[in-house]
C-alpha cells in the first residue's frame, strides 16, 4: 500500500459531506444530463477528479466493489483505506467503476447490467472527461426531463453514444453514467433516451 496516499485525508466532515455529495448525485440521475456541482473536495490521488473522490468516499462500502480502469494503485489504495471497498478483478463483478480513459473504456455492456429479476444490482459508471457542457452534443429525454437536454462530453467517442442507446434498449436492465469533469457530473441514468 502507498501509504503517501492511503493515508491522505478523505471528506472534511464525512457525515455531512456525503450527504451534500448523494444529494447532489440523485438531483443528477433525476435531471439527467443536467451539469450539477459536488460542492466536496477531498485531497486525493491526482489520477482522481475531485467529484469523483468526493462520490467514491460517499457511495462506496466494503459491499461495493469497484473496478479501476488500467489498475491505478494510488487510487486503488486510497479508497480502500477510507472506504473498505475491495478491488474487482473484472468489470463484471463491479458495483462501480471508475473510468479515466474514455479513448479506451469499455463499453456498458461489458459492466454488470443486472437481470429482470434484480435489475438494481447492475454497475454504476463514474466516467472522468475533460469538460461538459448543456449547449450542444447529443439529445437526451426521458423520465426527468420536461424537455430534451443536449449534453456535449469531450472524448466521448460516437460509438459510446450508440452503446448507450442499446442500454436504454435494455430497460429495467443496464448500468448508470455519471460523467465527471472537475466537481462537475451530469448523469445518464438507464431510463435515459440518446438521440445522436
Amino acid at each position: 500500500m502507498d501509504t503517501a496516499n492511503a493515508l491522505t485525508p478523505g471528506l472534511d466532515n464525512p457525515v455531512y459531506d456525503s450527504i451534500k455529495v448523494f444529494r447532489a448525485v440523485a438531483d443528477a440521475m433525476a435531471h439527467p444530463g443536467v451539469i450539477r456541482h459536488v460542492q466536496a473536495r477531498p485531497p486525493a490521488p491526482a489520477q482522481l477528479m475531485p467529484a469523483a473522490a468526493a462520490i467514491c468516499l460517499s457511495l462506496l462500502d466494503f459491499e461495493t466493489p469497484l473496478w479501476l480502469q488500467h489498475g491505478q494503485p494510488a487510487v486503488g489504495d486510497y479508497l480502500k483505506f477510507h472506504c473498505g471497498c475491495p478491488l474487482a478483478p473484472q468489470p463484471r463483478a463491479a458495483a462501480f467503476a471508475l473510468i479515466t480513459d474514455t479513448v479506451s473504456m469499455p463499453g456498458p455492456s461489458v459492466f454488470n447490467t443486472g437481470d429482470p429479476e434484480y435489475p438494481d444490482r447492475s454497475a454504476t459508471l463514474l466516467v472522468q472527461v475533460a469538460s461538459l457542457s448543456n449547449a450542444s452534443g447529443v439529445r437526451l429525454g426521458g423520465p426527468g426531463l420536461r424537455e430534451p437536454v443536449y449534453l456535449d462530453v469531450a472524448g466521448i467517442p460516437a460509438a459510446y453514444w450508440r452503446e448507450l442507446q442499446a442500454n436504454h434498449a435494455s430497460f429495467p436492465c443496464g448500468v448508470d453514467v455519471v460523467f465527471v469533469w472537475g466537481e462537475r457530473i451530469a448523469a445518464l441514468p438507464r431510463t435515459t433516451v440518446v438521440t445522436c
